[in-house]
């Protein structure tokens, strides 16, 4: 497969087009790969505004009606609900894997099965999160690409 990449202005809108002779699974990962970079949420640390790429976190939790965006060094805070950040972020590799917990996909290093039915996920951080029994076959699922 060639790759051509051309520089272009600032003033005109980034595009990425594939040109192939079939919609394989290997265009179909490059597709979802770029789709998962794109974005950005809110959050706030320190009382600043941020805008954090969706490429950079790695999980978003909530804890006592808080909710909380990690990426590789820094935890930001954001206002809005798990539920939303969800429907948000469905097309973009994230899948809740706990009553309180969205995981990005992109970030599992591993999975390694736990006790009573539950998984870790290692990150590339190193950090572990547990998967819950009860997402672990939309877990599977999402693993297959159904």
């Amino acid at each position: 497969m060639q790759t051509k990449i051309t520089k272009i202005d600032r003033s005109k809108p980034e595009l990425l087009e594939i040109h192939c002779h079939c919609i394989s699974d290997e265009v179909r990962e490059i597709v979802a790969f770029v789709r998962s970079r794109q974005g950005q949420l809110t959050g706030t640390a320190d009382d600043r505004i941020y805008e954090i790429a969706v490429g950079d976190i790695f999980y978003i939790e909530s804890v006592d009606n808080k909710g909380f965006i990690y990426t590789q060094s820094n935890v930001f805070e954001t206002r809005q609900k798990l539920y939303e950040l969800e429907v948000i972020l469905s097309e973009k590799h994230f899948l809740r894997i706990s009553k309180s917990m969205l995981l990005n996909l992109m970030k599992v290093n591993s999975i390694k099965p736990a006790l009573n039915g539950r998984f870790i996920a290692v990150l590339f951080s190193g950090e572990q999160v547990v998967i819950s029994r009860k997402y672990v076959p939309m877990l599977k699922k999402a693993l297959k690409g159904e």
